[in-house]
């Protein structure tokens, strides 16, 4: 099996927001992987300059080989995202092919869902 990797758009901020304010995004990503750490759980969670999700901001994506890409916005920078994050990304690494059905999926990545990719097909 393997590991889901967790992206956190950095660059991310609310809109209308100054652009020296700290960054949403940033909170979001240092709190996912400050959970992730504790809980001690599989994940790499990489920071991500930009995800072109700007009007949705904050932006994460869930990705493995072999596995739908999921792109999420619209999340709040807080702990329990950062929780529910986590969550959704056991589920992506423990589905065979990466599905995330809506209703199984934690509260807060129900909604907001920008794009769900195909899997990319081995080279031939």
């Amino acid at each position: 099996m393997t590991n889901t990797e967790i992206l956190v758009c950095v660059l991310c901020r609310p809109a209308g927001a100054p652009r020296e304010a700290p960054r949403a995004g940033r909170a979001l990503f240092e709190a996912v992987q400050e959970a992730a750490f504790f809980e001690d759980l599989p994940f790499s969670v990489r920071p991500v300059e930009c995800m072109n999700g700007c009007s949705r901001s904050c932006t994460v994506a869930l990705q493995a080989p072999g596995k739908s890409v999921y792109f999420f916005g619209d999340l709040t920078a807080d702990a329990e995202t950062a929780r529910q994050v986590l969550a959704c990304a056991q589920m992506h690494q423990t589905s065979p092919d990466g599905s995330l059905l809506r209703a199984e999926r934690p509260e807060r990545l129900r909604e907001g869902i920008l794009a769900r990719l195909p899997a990319c097909l081995p080279a031939a």
